[in-house]
C-alpha cells in the first residue's frame, strides 16, 4: 500500500466501492458509463481509489466465503443501490479492507506468507496477520497490526530493528524472534539471542528460548522459559496447546479457518485443551475438540459454525 493510496480520503473510498458494487450487480447502461467515467476523469484520486478497491476485493473474493460480486436473481427481484449497497460491502469487509489500507503485507485466513524486507530481513506472517513497514534512516520500524509473525533480523549496529506490537515495542538485539498480538495483549518469544520488551513505562529482556507478555499500557511480564518450537509450530504447518484454555484454542484455529465461529455459552471459553492439530484442517480440529469436550460445535455451514453445550 503506498502513502498515495492511504491519503485518499474516505468519501472518495465510498464512492469508489459503490462504483464497484453498482458495476458488479449488472452491465452498465451507457448512461451510467458516461457517468462512471466522468467520475474518473474528474479526480486522479477518483481513479486510483477504484483500481484499489477493485483490486483488494478480488484478492478478498479469493480468501473469504460470500466475497464476490453481487448478482440479481430471477423471480423477486432485488436491487442494492447507493449507500445501501456500500453498506452492505463494509459490513462484510469493513475489518479485512481497513487492515489493506493499513498495511504493506498480510494474510487471509488459512494462509501464511514469507517477506523479505529491503534491509535483508525476513519476516513470516501467521494467517490473518498484517504488518506495515516503516523504515528511516536512523530506524527500522515495523508495525505488526494484527496476528503473529516470525521475524529474522539482518544485523545493522546503525539501524535499530524495532516490532510496534500493541502498546509496546520490541527491539531486536539478535537476530529472531515472534510477536503475537491477541487484541491487547502482546506475546514474544525468542528464538535467537535476545530482544528488549518496553511497555507500561518500563522495560525487560528476554532471552534465547524465554517469552514474556505485556498488555495495554502495563509492564511485561518478567522473562520466562518457553518452548519456542510449540509457541511457533504455526510455521511448521501445526498448532500445538497443552492444557490451553478453549477460548484461545478457538480464537487461534479461527484465524486458520475461512469463516466465523462463535460461542453460544461463554462459559465454556475456559475449557481446558491439549492436543495437536493440523494448520491447514481446523473442521477436523473443531471435530476433535467436540469429541474431547463433550460440547457441540453445529455448523450451519462449514464457514459459520457455534460453539455451545
Amino acid at each position: 500500500m503506498t502513502e498515495e493510496q492511504r491519503a485518499i480520503p474516505e468519501e472518495i473510498r465510498a464512492a469508489a466501492i459503490d462504483w464497484w458494487l453498482r458495476r458488479n450487480e449488472r452491465a452498465p447502461t451507457r448512461r451510467e458509463q458516461r457517468a462512471f467515467e466522468d467520475w474518473l476523469a474528474a479526480d486522479a484520486r477518483h481513479r486510483l481509489a477504484f483500481e484499489t478497491i477493485s483490486g483488494v476485493c478480488g484478492f478478498l473474493g479469493t480468501k473469504l466465503p460470500g466475497a464476490r460480486p453481487i448478482r440479481k436473481t430471477r423471480g423477486r427481484r432485488r436491487k442494492i443501490t447507493g449507500a445501501a449497497a456500500a453498506g452492505a460491502l463494509a459490513l462484510l469487509f469493513q475489518h479485512e479492507i481497513a487492515l489493506y489500507f493499513r498495511s504493506d503485507h498480510a494474510t487471509g485466513a488459512g494462509e501464511t506468507k514469507r517477506v523479505t524486507l529491503a534491509d535483508g530481513s525476513r519476516v513470516e506472517l501467521d494467517a490473518k496477520s498484517a504488518i506495515a513497514v516503516r523504515f528511516a534512516d536512523g530506524e527500522r520500524r515495523i508495525a505488526l497490526i494484527e496476528g503473529e509473525a516470525w521475524f529474522d533480523v539482518a544485523p545493522d549496529p546503525s539501524r535499530p530493528f524495532v516490532v510496534a506490537a500493541g502498546s509496546g515495542a520490541i527491539t531486536a538485539l539478535g537476530t529472531a524472534f515472534d510477536v503475537a498480538v491477541d487484541g491487547d495483549a502482546v506475546r514474544v518469544v525468542v528464538g535467537e539471542h535476545r530482544v528488549k520488551v518496553e511497555n507500561g513505562g518500563a522495560a525487560v529482556v528476554v532471552a534465547e528460548g524465554e517469552g514474556a507478555a505485556f498488555a495495554d499500557g502495563a509492564p511485561a511480564s518478567p522473562p520466562a522459559k518457553t518452548d519456542v518450537a510449540r509457541a511457533t509450530s504455526w510455521r511448521r504447518g501445526r498448532l500445538i496447546f497443552a492444557d490451553a484454555p478453549l477460548g484461545d484454542v478457538v480464537a487461534t484455529l479461527a484465524r486458520h479457518h475461512r469463516g466465523f465461529v462463535a460461542f453460544l455459552d461463554p462459559s465454556l471459553k475456559t475449557r481446558r485443551v491439549t492436543g495437536v492439530f493440523l494448520a491447514d484442517d481446523p473442521l477436523a480440529a473443531f471435530d476433535e475438540i467436540e469429541t474431547a469436550l463433550g460440547v457441540r460445535v453445529t455448523r450451519l455451514s462449514n464457514y459459520l459454525m457455534l460453539i455451545h453445550k
